[in-house]
């Protein structure tokens, strides 16, 4: 059987912070015996917004703006705003969206069940 290897773009992260968090998170999939691809997927939401430089000769002054893409998501009780390069924006929206369809698959999971508790429940009233 061979392992699945955490293949993380971008320049993975170095340091023991960066090795701390990788081994919560493998710690986390084995425990729940969880999909490895899930450390590819992301929380949160992916939003362009368009912001001004400052410059009085830039396009910017008169127009829309500088796109700038942020990945919103919840840490430790905190939301979190992270600047996305624009090079990763597609990756990073992939990547945010396969959380999202994964998030709502366990609710959907957990919700069978409990549903499914309910049922037992009824039956046995009768």
């Amino acid at each position: 059987m061979t392992k699945a290897k955490l293949q993380v773009s971008y320049g993975a992260p170095r340091g023991a912070a960066a090795a701390r968090l990788r081994q919560e998170q493998h710690a986390l999939v084995r425990r729940f015996r969880l999909p490895a691809d899930l450390t590819e997927m992301l929380p949160g939401s992916l939003s362009l917004s368009h912001v001004r430089c400052g410059k009085p000769t830039c396009h910017c002054a008169r127009g829309q703006g500088h796109p700038v893409w942020h990945l919103t998501y919840r840490s430790g009780g905190r939301t979190r705003v992270l600047h996305i390069p624009t090079a990763w924006a597609e990756r990073i929206r992939r990547r945010v969206e396969a959380g999202r369809a994964c998030q709502d698959a366990v609710r959907d999971v957990l919700a069978a069940s409990a549903e499914l508790l309910t049922l037992e429940r009824r039956q046995r009233r009768r």
